[in-house]
């Protein structure tokens, strides 16, 4: 039986060349989960129903982060490759 070979990858996912623009999104994608993870710790000395409101709230935001990393969406919605491609 022949073994297929996997495709290669795509070239966008390996010519990526936005180091620092990439850089300076992670380490505020840190900040912001640091500094939520933080106001809902404190919001936890209020009481044990504020920190669960604040929990709620955190886990929305912290979600969003995520997803905002995950580039689920174009970051320039005027790009033309991204038009021409059909986004």
């Amino acid at each position: 039986m022949a073994q297929l070979a996997p495709p290669p990858p795509p070239p966008v996912a390996t010519a990526d060349d936005d180091g620092m623009a990439r850089l300076q999104f992670r380490v505020w994608q840190v900040w912001i989960t640091a500094l939520t993870t933080l106001v809902a710790a404190w919001f936890f000395t209020f009481g044990a129903i504020a920190g669960v409101i604040a929990l709620v709230v955190a886990k929305h935001i912290l979600v969003a982060v995520f997803l905002i990393g995950m580039d689920i969406y174009p970051a320039y919605i005027d790009d033309r490759e991204l038009r021409d491609a059909g986004f």
